[in-house]
């Protein structure tokens, strides 16, 4: 007979799947609402991302750690692979195409798991002092957070690259690093800004003249309408013109929170808004209960960080705050890649909490 130890649901924090299961209920009921055929493979989305939830809570993670250096270095190797055998879509080459099949993955997806890992298993193998890391420590992470934000920036996405740049370095504030650096960081980062800009794509060079500019771009234009006509409770179904006529661009992914808006209003909005804030703030909370742990602070953190920038990029860029990137709301626009990424980190992060009271993970057994 199959036995799971009580412990394992005493430790397993439901408070995460209460946060997260209103946000997708309210994405799905958007997404079939906006396009059926979209709905129906975002069912085929979460039933992957639910999958890949189950699989990293089953691993015994902190009884294979030696596999982290190892799963970093190939998600580097897919990112180098890109530039040489990507696939090339709407001017970027970000993709690989799985050979037979014609099904392409994104390793800038695959990496972020990859990413939050390897800070996890360096920070364990080499926790701060009492006044933070130095420079040499700060410089032997800085490697790991910057060779990716150049590989990444490269294809380009500069959008997620910069995102896994502040998750880094987000990171290692929040576990501890000497004040010094951080205001010679800022002076040298304030410095050199003008240069950084000289070196961006000139789309890119856009985007920032566009959200500088007294008129924002078309797509900011539509999704400020949309955004003002929802008022405060929103409008129905057949009202919603800027969706349905396809005035608001990717209404179902990139845009999807304008689309919110003018559908529920303000309240759908505060609503949704409320699950982000409480989620992030519960992870941030379980920081302090993890504080001997330094593996699990960082995935804790780490996952707290990406949420956070996500939703604030993607909330920012549809008002006009923000310049626009294909940053998505987390398990609210539609689409497969980030979904599964973050279900495969909460995971991880669910492993760590629900099995930390048996390290040698014998609590799942067989017994006649």
């Amino acid at each position: 007979m199959f036995q799971i130890d009580r412990r394992i649901l005493t430790h397993f924090d439901f408070l995460i799947p209460i946060l997260v299961l209103p946000i997708i209920v309210l994405s799905y009921y958007l997404v079939s609402e906006a396009n059926d055929m979209l709905a129906t493979k975002q069912i085929v989305y979460y039933g992957v991302g639910f999958a890949t939830f189950l699989v990293f809570f089953i691993i015994p993670i902190k009884k294979i750690e030696w596999v982290i250096p190892f799963f970093y270095w190939i998600t580097i190797f897919l990112l180098l692979s890109v530039d040489f055998f990507g696939v090339a879509k709407l001017g970027a080459r970000r993709w690989l195409e799985i050979p037979f099949v014609h099904f392409t993955i994104q390793p800038s997806e695959i990496f972020k798991p990859a990413f939050i890992l390897m800070l996890a298993y360096l920070i364990k193998n080499n926790p701060p002092d009492e006044k933070g890391y130095g420079w040499k420590s700060f410089f032997k992470l800085s490697f790991y957070i910057i060779l990716p934000f150049l590989l990444i920036a490269k294809e380009p996405d500069l959008g997620t690259a910069m995102i896994l740049l502040l998750l880094g370095y987000g990171t290692l504030f929040v576990i501890g690093v000497h004040k010094k650096i951080w205001i010679t960081l800022a002076v040298v980062v304030g410095l050199s800004s003008p240069v950084l800009y000289n070196h961006l794509h000139d789309y890119q060079k856009q985007r920032i003249s566009d959200f500088l500019s007294e008129q924002p771009s078309y797509h900011v234009k539509q999704s400020i309408i949309a955004i003002g006509s929802g008022g405060l409770t929103g409008k129905e179904r057949s009202e919603a013109t800027q969706t349905h006529y396809k005035f608001l661009p990717i209404a179902t992914s990139d845009f999807i929170f304008a689309y919110t808006v003018e559908r529920l209003g303000f309240w759908g909005a505060f609503g949704l808004i409320s699950c982000y804030a409480l989620l992030v703030f519960h992870l941030t909370t379980l920081n302090f209960m993890l504080k001997e742990d330094h593996f699990a602070q960082v995935i804790t953190s780490g996952i707290a960080l990406l949420i956070f920038f996500y939703m604030s990029i993607n909330i920012a860029m549809t008002i006009g705050l923000a310049p626009v990137v294909g940053v998505p709301l987390p398990f609210y626009s539609y689409g497969g890649s980030s979904f599964i990424t973050f279900f495969t980190l909460f995971g991880i992060l669910e492993n760590l909490l629900a099995f930390r009271f048996d390290p040698t993970y014998r609590s799942i057994r067989y017994s006649l």
